[in-house]
C-alpha cells in the first residue's frame, strides 16, 4: 500500500532546535525540516500507519462503534492506534516547541496526514479534528482557556471536535437554537442538541474538548448571533486534574453507509444536568472564529479524500497487475496463455483516470498547505494578504474537487476488479463508501459552489481569480521552455482566459441577479477545479522532467507523471469547454423548474 517498507525508521519525531529567546521562528522551523528530516518523519507515519492503523481498517467498518449504557463501545486497536501516534509525537506536531509541538511545516504535516488516511481514514479522524479544536483555541483562547485546555490536546491526552449542525438546522447555521446563559463566575449554561458530531464521544482520551455554536439571549438574530464556547465532556480542575462529569449526554449514535469506525454522535447539552461552557474571544462572532476550524477542515476533507482515492487506485493497480485474464484483440489463438488485466487498453484508461485524479488532488492539496507555510513566513503584511485570498479562493475546489472525482477513482477502481470489486474480499467497496461522505463533510458540493462563485471569487473585486490567473500564467511560461511540455502550457493558458471570461460574465450577474447567478454554481466549481488540476499537473511534469536530467533519476515513475499529465489534458481538460459553454449562455433551467413538476 506504501512504498518499500526495507528502510530503517524511526518511531518518534525528530528534535529541533529551539528558537532563541523562546520567540516563534516561522522561517527557522521550516528550515529546519530538511530532506532528511522529513524523510525520516514520513518514514515514522508510515511504519505507524502499516503496523497500527491499516490492520484494523476493514474490522472497523464491519464491527463500527456500538452504543451500550449510554457509553460508546468500539475496537481496542483504535486506542492502541491512537497511543502509538500519539507516542511518536503526531498530536502536537504543527505546534509551536513552546506547547509541546515539533514546529512541523503544515506541508509536512498534510502529507504525514495523507499516510494516516490512506491506512485508515475512520481512526485517522480522531487526531485531525483534534488538532483543528487546539489550534482554534491556540488562535482564539484565553490564557487560561489555553493554560487548561490547549496542552493536553497537543498532548494527545484530550480529543476535541467541532459542533455546530442540529438535526432541524443541518447546514443552515443561521436557524441554530443552542442556547448559552450566562452565568455569575463568567461562564455559561448551554442547553440544546447537536448533531453529526465526529467523534463526538469515545472511551479513548481522558477528555473531549467540543467547540459548539450557541447563541446568548438577546444577541442579533441569525449567524450575526452565533457565538463560540469551549464545552467540555468532563471539568477541568484549576491545576488541570479531571473533575466532575459535564452535562453533555450521548444521546446516540449516527450508522452510516461509510466511515464507519469513527463515532458520530447526537448530543444533548444540558438535558441531564448544567452543561458548562467557557466562551471563545468575544460575542457573537462565533462563527468567524469557526471559520478557521472549518477552513482548516475543508482542506483536510479533500485530504481525506484524495488518501481515500490513492488507497483504491494503489489495490486496483495490485489487482490489475496480477489478475489474468482475457488477450489482446490482435490475439487469435485461444490455446495462448491469458494476459494481465493490466495489458488491456481500457483497464489502462480507468487506472490513469484514478492516477490523474488521485496525484492531481494531492499536489493542489499539498500547494494550499504549501500557501498556510507561506502566510506564516510571508515577509511583509501585502505578501501575506495576497496568499491569504489566494487560499480563500482555493479552499472550497481543495475540498470538493477530490471529493467529487477521488470518489470517482474509487468507482472506476471497483470496475477494475469487476465482480470482486464489489464483494467484501477486497478493500476497495468499502473505501467508495467511506469516500462518499466527503461530498457531504464539512459543506456539501453545493454550498462550497455558493461559497466559491458568491463569496471568494467577489472578495475584493476579484483579487482572487486575479492572483490565480498570475500564477497559473508564471507557470505557463516557464513550461513554454521545456521540452514536450509547450503544447500543453498553451492549452492551459487559452482554458484559463476562458474560464477567467466566464468568471467576469457571473460575477456580474450575481451582483444583479444572484439566483440567476449562482444557479449553475456547481458547474463553475467543477469547471475551475479541472483547470486548477491541469495547472497542477503541469507543474508536476515540469517536476518530472527535470528530476529526468537528475543523477539516478526513476524513469518509470517520471515517465508515469508524464503520462497521466498528458492523459489529463486529453481526456479530461477538454470536458470544461462544455461547462463555460452552458455557463456562459446562463441557462435558467433549474431555475424555471417548478417544485411541483417532479
Amino acid at each position: 500500500m506504501f512504498h518499500d517498507l526495507g528502510r530503517p525508521r524511526r518511531h518518534h519525531l525528530p528534535a529541533f532546535r529551539r528558537s532563541p529567546h523562546g520567540e516563534p521562528r516561522r522561517l527557522a522551523q521550516i528550515a529546519d525540516y530538511d530532506r532528511a528530516a522529513i524523510d525520516g518523519v514520513l518514514d515514522t507515519a508510515e511504519q505507524i500507519a502499516m503496523e497500527h492503523f491499516l490492520p484494523h481498517a476493514a474490522d472497523l467498518d464491519l464491527n463500527e462503534p456500538k452504543f451500550a449504557d449510554g457509553k460508546v463501545v468500539m475496537d481496542e486497536r483504535v486506542g492502541a492506534a491512537l497511543a502509538a501516534y500519539r507516542e511518536a509525537g503526531f498530536f502536537g506536531a504543527g505546534f509551536d516547541q513552546e506547547l509541546g509541538g515539533a514546529q512541523m511545516p503544515e506541508t509536512v504535516r498534510s502529507a504525514v496526514g495523507f499516510i494516516f488516511s490512506m491506512a485508515n481514514v475512520a481512526t485517522a479522524a480522531y487526531p485531525f479534528l483534534t488538532a483543528a479544536a487546539a489550534n482554534l483555541i491556540d488562535a482564539f483562547g484565553s490564557p487560561e482557556q489555553k493554560a487548561r485546555f490547549l496542552k493536553p490536546l497537543v498532548e494527545g491526552r484530550f480529543f476535541g471536535t467541532m459542533c455546530l449542525s442540529e438535526p432541524q438546522a443541518g447546514s443552515s447555521l443561521a436557524d441554530i437554537t443552542t442556547k448559552a446563559e450566562p452565568q455569575e463566575d463568567g461562564s455559561y449554561f448551554l442547553t440544546g442538541r447537536k448533531m453529526w458530531i465526529s467523534g463526538g464521544d469515545q472511551e479513548i482520551s481522558e477528555n473531549i474538548v467540543h467547540m459548539v455554536l450557541a447563541k446568548i439571549p438577546g444577541s442579533p438574530p441569525g449567524v450575526k448571533g452565533i457565538s463560540l464556547f469551549i464545552v467540555p465532556k468532563f471539568l477541568v480542575d484549576d491545576d488541570g486534574s479531571i473533575g466532575s462529569p459535564n452535562g453533555v449526554a450521548l444521546a446516540g449514535l449516527n450508522h452510516k453507509m461509510g466511515y464507519r469506525g469513527a463515532t458520530n454522535a447526537a448530543l444533548n447539552l444540558g438535558e441531564d444536568g448544567p452543561c458548562r461552557g467557557y466562551l471563545v474571544g468575544e460575542p457573537d462572532k462565533g462563527l468567524s472564529y469557526m471559520f478557521q476550524m472549518m477552513n482548516e477542515a475543508r482542506i483536510g476533507v479533500g485530504l481525506g479524500a484524495a488518501a481515500l482515492g490513492a488507497a483504491g487506485y494503489r489495490a486496483s493497480l495490485a489487482y490489475a497487475r496480477e489478475r489474468l485474464q482475457g488477450r489482446h484483440p490482435d490475439g487469435k489463438d485461444a490455446s495462448s496463455p491469458q494476459i494481465p488485466i493490466i495489458e488491456h487498453a481500457d483497464v489502462r484508461r480507468l487506472l490513469l483516470a484514478q492516477k490523474t485524479a488521485v496525484e492531481g488532488s494531492l499536489a493542489l492539496l499539498l500547494y494550499a498547505a504549501f500557501l498556510v507555510d507561506a502566510i506564516k513566513a510571508a515577509p511583509s503584511e501585502e505578501a501575506r494578504h495576497e496568499t491569504r485570498i489566494l487560499l480563500d479562493l482555493l479552499t472550497p475546489i481543495a475540498k470538493s474537487w477530490p471529493s467529487e472525482f477521488c470518489l470517482e477513482a474509487n468507482k472506476h477502481a471497483i470496475q477494475v476488479l469487476g465482480g470482486y470489486g464489489y464483494t467484501r474480499d477486497y478493500p476497495v467497496e468499502r473505501l467508495y463508501r467511506d469516500n462518499r461522505l466527503n461530498a457531504i463533510h464539512e459543506g456539501t458540493h453545493g454550498i462550497q459552489a455558493l461559497d466559491l462563485l458568491g463569496r471568494k471569487v467577489m472578495q475584493e473585486n476579484g483579487a482572487g481569480v486575479k492572483t490565480l490567473a498570475a500564477r497559473i500564467m508564471a507557470d505557463v511560461t516557464q513550461a513554454h521552455g521545456v521540452e514536450g511540455l509547450t503544447a500543453h502550457a498553451a492549452d492551459l493558458a487559452s482554458h484559463l482566459a476562458e474560464a477567467v471570461a466566464t468568471t467576469g460574465k457571473l460575477a456580474g450577474t450575481v451582483g444583479s441577479d444572484a439566483r440567476l447567478g449562482l444557479a449553475n454554481a456547481t458547474i463553475y466549481l467543477d469547471m475551475m477545479g479541472h483547470v486548477v488540476i491541469a495547472w497542477m499537473w503541469l507543474r508536476q511534469a515540469m517536476a518530472a522532467t527535470r528530476r529526468r536530467a537528475a543523477p539516478e533519476p526513476d524513469n518509470d515513475f517520471l515517465d508515469g507523471k508524464l503520462a497521466a499529465c498528458r492523459y489529463f489534458f486529453a481526456y479530461e481538460l477538454p470536458k470544461t469547454r462544455t461547462q463555460r459553454a452552458l455557463l456562459d449562455s446562463l441557462d435558467d433551467t433549474t431555475l424555471k423548474m417548478r417544485p411541483e413538476w417532479f
